[in-house]
């Protein structure tokens, strides 16, 4: 049976706990694992812009002896010029892995149904869990054990981030609250999937609409843009309604004296992050945009390894 990672929760909490470790070690030693030798090809494919995504991965499917395969997503047309499936198909005679950074995530699904090698979610509008396993990889390395640990994530909480973290975060045994406006938090439905998951683990998954509550005590602090892709005519009125979310020194200063900051980015100052936060002593948002590659890299292999 292959194996795809399409959401956070297709890692067990054992399964994520050794992917982070196997990332750890391919940080310390980028070389040393070379599944992909041939050069095997893995089909990147973007739908949406990219920046860390594609040379996150570009420069890892190389250092694990692969070839990067870049598809251009508009030339190929997926589900318009040709279906998902019929592309899948194609594309899984081709290469031994697919990386697709889309929209729906019924569409990734259609993918990894008929592609007959592992699919990876490099983002699509429901979840993004190869950044979170470069986020925990980072909180590892900077705050130490995850389990027990607490994460504030403030701003826009209905995204893939937001999602993402009550999952991953709950698979690590973390507890992860979730602030946001009216509107903008996650569903019922996901915080039941997260609390289940943390049911077995030991962590919790949290709505706290009051910032400076979710942020009090915290040890991770988490924002992300507060326009995210396709939601661009939306820019002026959410900067109005999520004033209050906004990250800075102010909000910061609730959490832990010790507490780390991150964001995916792209990053707007002055917005959901200000320039002293992030670009202050407590952000550590180069490290987790390096860890991208590490924790993709981890990704790739166990997947290949463990079909």
């Amino acid at each position: 049976m292959t194996r795809h990672f399409l959401a956070d929760d297709d890692l067990s909490p054992a399964e994520q706990a050794e992917v982070l470790e196997l990332a750890a070690t391919l940080k310390a030693s980028p070389y040393d694992a070379r599944p992909l030798a041939g050069p095997q090809s893995v089909a990147m494919v973007f739908d949406k812009p990219t920046l860390r995504t594609q040379v996150s991965f570009g420069a890892g499917i190389a250092e694990l002896g692969g070839n990067p395969m870049l598809v251009e997503g508009r030339l190929a047309g997926i589900g318009i010029r040709e279906s998902v499936e019929d592309v899948a198909r194609v594309l899984g005679r081709q290469v031994s892995a697919i990386v697709w950074r889309t929209f729906e995530q019924s569409d990734l699904e259609l993918m990894a149904e008929h592609a007959g090698v592992p699919v990876v979610n490099a983002l699509t509008d429901e979840f993004h869990p190869c950044q979170l396993v470069a986020d925990l990889l980072t909180v590892r390395e900077h705050v130490g054990p995850l389990a027990g640990l607490t994460v504030a994530f403030v701003g826009d909480g209905a995204c893939n981030m937001g999602n993402s973290w009550l999952l991953a975060g709950a698979t690590a045994g973390m507890h992860v609250r979730v602030s946001a406006p009216e509107g903008y938090v996650p569903s019922p439905a996901m915080f039941d999937r997260a609390n289940a998951i943390g049911a077995t683990t030991g962590g919790s998954a949290t709505a706290v609409p009051d910032p400076v509550a979710a942020v009090t005590g915290a040890d991770v602090v988490v924002t992300d843009t507060w326009v995210s892709m396709g939601k661009e005519e939306e820019s002026a009125a959410r900067e109005v309604v999520f004033g209050p979310w906004s990250l800075t020194a102010d909000l910061l200063a609730h959490a832990q004296p010790e507490a780390v900051v991150l964001h995916c980015l792209p990053a707007y100052r002055g917005k959901e992050i200000a320039a002293d936060v992030i670009d202050g002593p407590q952000s550590v948002v180069w490290d987790e945009a390096e860890n991208r590659r590490h924790a993709q890299k981890a990704i790739l292999t166990y997947l290949l390894e463990h079909p």
